[in-house]
């Protein structure tokens, strides 16, 4: 599979990036062999979180056997520095290592948990801390939502964050304030040599009132050949990699994806994007 710099933290990580809500279901055993696909893919970046059910108890063994194989980011949705420092050393126990090499402020969808977040005594002073004591070499923001672009264009003016994750993909590209703002914050982060995660590029609409039949909080593209559009599309972007769907019976799907990922010409991306009334946006 193919690499991408992240940003300034110098690591080669792979289009595929594994996001780790895909072990946060059942057990050890279902769990092992999500990891052995992921290992067999050649995937070296994980992201994860404690929101995530109970991924760290199931990837704790592989990261006793196999950390130095792996760039490894956790995060918080805690916006207090006593809460967001708990945390950081409640992932590193569960997960039996002794730092990450990515620590996020997580879930950051309004100015106001911005504002919580990066004040005097927030999360992003504890993150500052940690990274001081060793316990993470870098420090990213994550968010979700339309205006989580706009929002990170704002929080890279108050630190300078070394990764950001946000959703993007062709049907909420169709959105002009959500693309405008995008195209700019990949500009910035281009710039300012920021590492970029996207998440959702999957995402076909939102569930509504159907019956959710994958483990995602999104309806999924669910045939390879969408999934390849939708891939090509967000791997086309001047981004590091996608975080990979929740799902376990979608993720080799998605994996396949990165591996046979062919960039789309602007022209490509336009039709696509012309298309994206044929779906709907998550975000509205």
């Amino acid at each position: 599979m193919q690499t991408r710099r992240f940003g300034r933290t110098g690591h080669q990580s792979t289009l595929a990036i594994f996001g780790a809500f895909a072990i946060s279901q059942d057990g050890q055993a279902e769990a092992d062999a999500v990891m052995q696909q992921i290992i067999a893919a050649g995937v070296n970046h994980i992201d994860i979180a404690p929101t995530y059910g109970i991924s760290e108890q199931h990837l704790s063994p592989w990261m006793v056997n196999h950390r130095d194989s792996f760039f490894l980011g956790c995060k918080t949705m805690e916006r207090d520095y006593q809460g967001a420092f708990t945390a950081m050393q409640q992932s590193l126990h569960r997960l039996q290592t002794d730092h990450f090499d990515l620590y996020q402020i997580h879930a950051i969808e309004t100015m106001d948990e911005l504002d919580k977040a990066t004040r005097s005594g927030g999360a992003l002073d504890a993150m500052v801390a940690a990274r001081q004591a060793g316990l993470t070499r870098y420090i990213g923001i994550t968010g979700h939502g339309v205006d989580s672009p706009a929002i990170f264009l704002e929080a890279l003016r108050r630190f300078d964050f070394d990764s950001v994750l946000f959703p993007l993909n062709f049907v909420q590209y169709a959105n002009p304030y959500f693309r405008e703002n995008a195209e700019e914050l990949l500009r910035v982060c281009r710039s300012k040599d920021v590492g970029t995660m996207i998440i959702k590029s999957i995402t076909r609409r939102p569930w509504g009132d159907r019956p959710k039949t994958h483990i995602v909080w999104y309806e999924p593209f669910t045939e390879q050949a969408d999934i390849q559009s939708a891939v090509n599309f967000a791997l086309s972007q001047d981004i590091t990699g996608i975080c990979t769907v929740g799902d376990p019976t979608v993720l080799p799907l998605v994996l396949e994806a990165c591996e046979n990922f062919t960039p789309l010409s602007p022209a490509e991306q336009e039709a696509l994007i012309a298309s994206a009334d044929q779906y709907q946006p998550l975000f509205a």
